[in-house]
């Protein structure tokens, strides 16, 4: 089985949070994979599409995401994938370069990406590809100057906007031009613009980078009345209520009042459930865009020799815990949806179980490329994972997840975890609080907190020991600092939430310690 550890180089402990050149300037040598044709790869990457937001799934039984549904139809559904840190850059740094946060060095949305850095689309120019990037980059520091890896660039600065306006440019292969329509949709213009100059003697490597459905949710004008008469259901967690905060951290109902929770959200007045429609309809405009993509491969005649990937970069809350938006460790926060399709590799219709991460994207896609995963890499290939039983194979049994604080968001606390298809076990850092133990498959909705239940202590036990020693083994048993520039969206409103209440079984009717003098 392997380890969340696994190739992890000697000098891990040395470059801990020195982020040494070491971890990540690794040569380009391409070994190849033996009587592996390359297929051509098309990635598509959302921004905090959640796992459940999608229509196929029936979570949501007047959502319609007809493409999506037809990817999963036509290929395979992945539905335990998760990204291992909930944060765009640190999550799109991920999937570049294969490579947990605490090796890659993006630990927050304003950490520029170090000089050297490998990403997997370099190795792909090596290996003979065509490649291009379209779309949001934000990947450490808020600039959208053309990257190594990519022979084709269409980005923008930071966030980007949904609508066009004054001053609002994108950046292609350096030039500065004005956007000109919904982003969405000029997206996949320049992305089947590049797809028609291909050569078809050439394999191509296509990464569509959406900047939907980040918040704020703005849908394309032609989508701006979809789901007016639906009803959105209230999570069962969200409520206020002893049953749903029984053994929870503090902190977690501290954040209802807060930027991130329901009672506060963003420091405003916020329609949590208006807010949600807006964030479905934006998401019918990357459906769609989706569906043009599709739509050229068979137009091409070049589907069946083309892997596509669709995945979010993150997941988010809509009153889940009385949270909203991401960061922590629950699981509409860090598992995202993921779909493949390449009738040449995988037959139609299934369902891996498996737990997947946003760390394997780069090493997949270079295994259908025909390379092998290079050495710095934490991720692993899971382009043959639909014909092993995950209980037989060697597969990963959990996954690493981490979070840092960030003084901007002071809500969340640094966080770690490990995530495997049965458990949830969740550690905090820097906090007077409890942890979190969930059986996921009695408790998806992460209800009952077991880390307090006798039964379980050895459970804990060995994946409290379990989790030090990857971090350790990783360099990673430590946590960066960085700059404090002010106090932050540390907001709360006066007739919201008081504190949060300690979990009961911290509190003592008397003393304990009979021998203080």
């Amino acid at each position: 089985m392997i380890s969340i550890a696994m190739k992890i180089s000697p000098l891990a402990l040395l470059a801990a949070f020195t982020f040494s050149a070491l971890a990540s300037a690794a040569d380009l040598t391409v070994e190849k994979i033996d009587d592996r044709r390359p297929k051509n790869v098309i990635f598509v990457l959302s921004d905090d599409h959640r796992f459940d937001a999608m229509g196929f799934l029936g979570k949501y039984p007047w959502l319609k995401t007809p493409n999506m549904d037809r990817l999963a139809s036509e290929g395979v559904h992945f539905p335990n994938a998760f990204v291992t840190t909930s944060l765009c850059s640190p999550s799109r740094a991920s999937i570049l370069t294969g490579q947990y946060m605490h090796k890659h060095g993006i630990v927050d949305n304003n950490v520029n990406i170090r000089s050297g850095t490998r990403l997997f689309p370099e190795y792909l120019q090596e290996a003979g590809y065509q490649t291009a990037f379209v779309g949001k980059w934000h990947m450490g520091g808020h600039g959208d100057d053309p990257q190594p890896g990519f022979d084709h660039w269409v980005s923008f600065r930071g966030q980007g906007h949904y609508n066009p306006g004054r001053g609002i440019m994108l950046n292609i292969d350096g030039k500065r031009t004005p956007q000109k329509g919904y982003i969405t949709d000029e997206l996949t213009d320049h992305a089947i613009n590049w797809l028609d100059e291909t050569k078809r003697d050439q394999p191509f490597f296509l990464y569509l980078s959406h900047k939907a459905v980040h918040a704020d949710f703005s849908p394309a004008e032609r989508h701006k009345t979809l789901y007016e008469d639906v009803e959105v259901e209230t999570p069962v967690t969200q409520a206020d209520t002893e049953e749903n905060y029984h053994l929870k951290p503090r902190w977690v109902r501290d954040q209802r009042n807060s930027w991130h929770g329901v009672d506060f959200p963003y420091h405003s007045t916020l329609d949590v459930k208006e807010y949600f429609k807006n964030y479905c309809r934006a998401l019918k405009g990357v459906d769609e865009s989706l569906g043009r993509v599709l739509q050229w491969l068979d137009d091409e005649g070049v589907a069946d020799d083309t892997l596509v990937l669709y995945m979010g970069d993150n997941g988010f809350l809509f009153g889940e815990h009385g949270l909203i938006d991401k960061r922590n460790a629950y699981e509409e926060s860090m598992r995202v949806p993921l779909l493949g399709r390449c009738s040449s590799l995988w037959s139609p219709g299934q369902t891996v179980e498996s737990v997947v991460a946003n760390i394997d994207i780069g090493p997949t896609v270079l295994a259908a490329a025909g390379v092998k995963t290079p050495q710095q890499m934490d991720g692993a290939s899971f382009l043959d994972l639909q014909s092993i039983q995950a209980e037989d194979s060697d597969w990963r049994d959990f996954l690493l997840y981490e979070y840092y604080w960030e003084f901007n968001f002071p809500q969340t606390p640094t966080t770690y975890a490990l995530r495997g298809e049965q458990y949830k076990f969740i550690q905090y850092h820097g906090i007077w609080d409890c942890d979190e133990l969930y059986d996921l498959k009695a408790d998806p909705n992460e209800r009952d907190n077991l880390i307090f239940e006798p039964e379980h202590k050895q459970l804990v036990d060995r994946l409290r020991k379990r989790l030090y020693k990857e971090l350790s083994s990783r360099g990673a048993a430590r946590v960066p600092f960085s700059e404090k520039e002010n106090h932050g969206r540390g907001l709360r409103i006066d007739n919201g939430k008081g504190g949060g209440d300690f979990p009961k079984p911290f509190i003592r009717d008397e003393p304990v310690n009979r021998n203080a003098s």
